[in-house]
């Protein structure tokens, strides 16, 4: 006589409880964007930095003076970028206006036709009257007062202000992050008591390190190979400041996606004010589409490898949401929390089904 198979046990459904804690977390993290982005931000640069702290340590070097030593090189790093890129920015910035007037008037164009259609069909609905009754009665619109520029100049001021007072934050928190050394770490390994989840935590921790680290220098290496093929390419299409699309490229390109959207439309939109044919038109946006493609297709997964490999509708998704909730530092964050989340999943039994999601 057979025994009655037993059915496999299915998983619980997160309870009440569970779905309140998630709801509130959300509204805690989007409420409280201004006290936990530079924190987040200032986590990832910590991974990214701490094995050069970590390398100047076995050296000799104390990890205060590694970490001011890296904190510096950093900063002069992105100065220099900065500065060589403040001729390029203001040329573009100079000759937006005329820019913009063309694409304007070319625009016009294009739209005459559909503006006669629908004169012609409004003259037919209302028997011409509408047309004789508005003309010569277009009034100029009203020129801006003073005072209004006063609101708009008050909101570059004050995001200015908020810009500069989260790098602030940011560099203090990464310094004090990478002087301390792997303090955090040492106290996370003492409140676990048992030797298993101490050996468990240190490979989460490893883990985790060495695919958001990864991840970075990666991408980083991946957009400066982006940004050198469309520098050229839009050199030989003749469009202006090529050197500052290539800037533009490595840095959007930190952002799945949205990024690359983002650029495609602003090389449309500087292509159809620069250039007269078609073809010359669509070629700017189209070369870095097929840039794109070619790097997503051969280049990424060799680089990236097994290990860095994840689902493209969870990235999706994922930028997305933290772009909801933190705007563009979100976005740029997506992916390393993407990451950090999978190696958690496959660590985890509890995440063990949110890993095999995440996986690529």
């Amino acid at each position: 006589m057979t025994e009655p198979s037993v059915p496999p046990a299915r998983t619980p459904w997160p309870s009440s409880r569970t779905v309140l804690a998630t709801v509130a977390v959300i509204f805690l993290l989007y409420f409280g964007h201004a006290f936990f982005v530079p924190i987040a931000i200032a986590l990832l640069f910590n991974i990214l930095f701490r094995p050069l702290v970590r390398w100047l340590e076995r050296r000799g070097v104390g990890a205060p003076i590694g970490a001011t030593l890296v904190v510096i090189l950093a900063l002069v790093g992105l100065g220099a970028a900065g500065m060589g890129l403040t001729v390029p920015v203001k040329t573009w910035i100079s000759k937006a206006p005329e820019s913009m007037t063309a694409a304007r008037d070319r625009l016009a164009r294009f739209r005459k036709p559909v503006q006669q259609l629908d004169s012609a069909a409004a003259q037919l609905q209302s028997g011409g009257q509408t047309a004789s009754r508005g003309k010569g009665q277009a009034a100029a619109p009203p020129a801006p007062s003073p005072a209004s520029a006063s609101p708009l100049l008050g909101r570059v001021l004050g995001t200015t202000t908020s810009l500069v007072a989260t790098a602030v934050e940011v560099v203090l928190l990464l310094w004090l992050l990478l002087a301390s050394g792997d303090l955090f770490y040492e106290k996370m390994m003492r409140v676990l008591p048992v030797p298993d989840d101490r050996r468990a935590a240190a490979k989460v921790a490893n883990d985790t390190e060495t695919a958001v680290a990864g991840y970075l220098v990666a991408t980083a290496l991946i957009n400066l190979g982006q940004a050198v093929a469309v520098g050229l390419a839009m050199w030989l299409i003749g469009m202006r400041d090529p050197v500052l699309w290539a800037v533009l490229t490595f840095a959007l390109e930190f952002i799945p996606y949205l990024g690359g959207a983002v650029n495609v439309g602003l090389l449309a939109i500087v292509a159809f004010s620069t250039f007269h044919g078609i073809w010359q038109i669509l070629a700017a946006p189209g070369s870095y589409l097929l840039i794109t493609t070619l790097q997503n297709n051969l280049v990424s997964p060799v680089v990236y490898g097994k290990r860095l490999q994840l689902n493209p509708v969870a990235v999706l998704v994922g930028v997305l949401f933290w772009w909801t909730l933190w705007g563009v530092p979100g976005a740029f964050l997506a992916v390393p929390i993407i990451a950090t989340a999978k190696v958690l999943g496959d660590h985890l039994p509890r995440l063990r089904p949110l890993g095999e999601f995440l996986g690529g």
